[in-house]
């Protein structure tokens, strides 16, 4: 199983997918309780890889999640230019909108919520494409 994390400043974008590349957990939380957050995924899903943006704050936070996780699985850093546009674009394929928000063309709508666990998913997604090809 692998843990996709997007980190911020302010919130952070946790997901997990397991072998079969199935979608177990996301979830969008104050950057404070990000390690927390992470502990407790690790009680319940066995991860065996760590993937993570390679932008705004990841250096501090590989770092950070290396001294205060008990963890000895790889953390890889992904390329994630361009991941916050892909994940709007995702978010409404996810949820699709209803009512008069459907007749808004998609590149003019906002996603009614942080969409950080998004792109903590599409990290993975790209992850896992990279390791195939």
């Amino acid at each position: 199983m692998i843990l996709g994390f997007d980190p911020g400043r302010d919130k952070c974008g946790l997901a997990v997918i397991g072998k079969e590349q199935q979608l177990l957990y996301h979830q969008v939380v104050p950057s404070g309780e990000a390690i927390a957050t992470m502990q407790n995924l690790w009680k319940q899903f066995p991860i065996e890889t760590i993937v993570m943006g390679n932008q705004t704050t990841a250096k501090s936070w590989k770092q950070k999640i290396s001294s205060d996780l008990p963890i000895t699985v790889p953390i890889i850093l992904v390329d994630e230019r361009y991941s916050t546009l892909e994940a709007r674009d995702r978010y409404w394929q996810m949820y699709p909108p209803k009512g008069l928000q459907r007749l808004i063309p998609q590149g003019m709508r906002q996603p009614p919520r942080p969409i950080d666990d998004i792109v903590a998913i599409l990290l993975i997604e790209r992850y896992l494409k990279h390791s195939t090809s």
